[in-house]
């Protein structure tokens, strides 16, 4: 819970703010750009909300925010409405599930609505109005995990929902040595007709990415699209294995069609095929010169 003793100076006056405990993961500044701005390495409220709109915008902030660090002066009346309103539609059947957690350092977790059975990728927070929601919308069949930094709370959704977890043994830790599915090798793994596992060591070593119906790429830590340039990057200075393997992956990545970047950490992409094979090339080339 945010507390009013702590809220920072940055924050414009009226009902919402951002306290300091704020770890600038980005959520709030992603999903409520109208209402939250990054100042001074903390995110912070530059426009009070002016629209039923936008309230609800910042409140599902709120409630992803995964530090608690955003509250509002009073008591929301709303945030029932905000709750219900989880997962939030991406496109066609994909959702992102909000509720992010601190254990992954606020990264997006996402649903995939399947009538074989869901699909959970990554860990969000386990929060009963979460938890409830997906129960309605068909459970977990298959929980999705790209690489060991975003693994959050999968235990308690697999005993909850006694899905099974995918993970690849290079990322394998004490907490995560029970996964039921354990992937090996470099080759793609194809889960379904229309759900493929690729492996792109880079990041970590174990880091895969899941492509959905050749339309919907799911990259974790691996790719996303930078605010800041303008165009897909990778994150070099969160590289944990290594830069040169991570590169070649990603030249392997451009192999493929997809239409969306939907990552854990950074901001979404979409586009046409062709725009976003132009743009994993322009990656591509950020990334040698960033490597030099």
């Amino acid at each position: 819970m945010a507390h009013l003793n702590l809220r920072r100076p940055e924050n414009v006056s009226g009902d919402f703010y951002v306290d300091t405990s704020c770890i600038d993961c980005d959520t709030c500044r992603w999903m409520a750009p109208e209402v939250f701005v990054e100042v001074g390495e903390q995110s912070a409220v530059h426009h009070q909300p002016a629209n039923e709109a936008q309230r609800l915008t910042a409140l599902q902030a709120l409630l992803a925010c995964p530090t608690s660090s955003i509250g509002t002066i009073e008591k929301p009346q709303d945030i029932k409405y905000a709750q219900l309103s989880f997962p939030i539609l991406v496109a066609q059947n994909v959702y992102h599930c909000g509720y992010h957690s601190e254990d992954s350092f606020g990264a997006t977790s996402y649903l995939i609505q399947l009538p074989e059975g869901n699909v959970l990728v990554d860990s969000p927070r386990f929060t009963p109005p979460l938890v409830k929601r997906i129960e309605k919308m068909g459970g977990i069949r298959y929980m999705y995990m790209t690489h060991r930094d975003d693994v959050a709370d999968h235990q308690k959704f697999a005993e909850h929902f006694e899905c099974e977890r995918i993970f690849h043994t290079n990322d394998i830790t004490a907490s995560t040595r029970d996964v039921e599915i354990q992937l090996t090798g470099s080759e793609p793994f194809e889960l379904t007709p229309e759900l493929l596992i690729i492996p792109v060591p880079g990041h970590t070593k174990g880091h895969t990415v899941l492509l959905y119906k050749q339309k919907f790429l799911f990259t974790g830590d691996h790719l996303a699209w930078s605010d800041t340039y303008k165009q897909l990057i990778a994150f070099r200075n969160a590289c944990w294995y290594s830069w040169s393997e991570q590169l070649k992956s990603m030249r392997n990545l451009a192999n493929y069609t997809f239409e969306w970047v939907l990552p854990g950490h950074g901001r979404r992409y979409h586009a046409d095929a062709e725009m976003m094979n132009q743009q994993m090339h322009k990656c591509i080339e950020y990334m040698e010169s960033a490597g030099r």
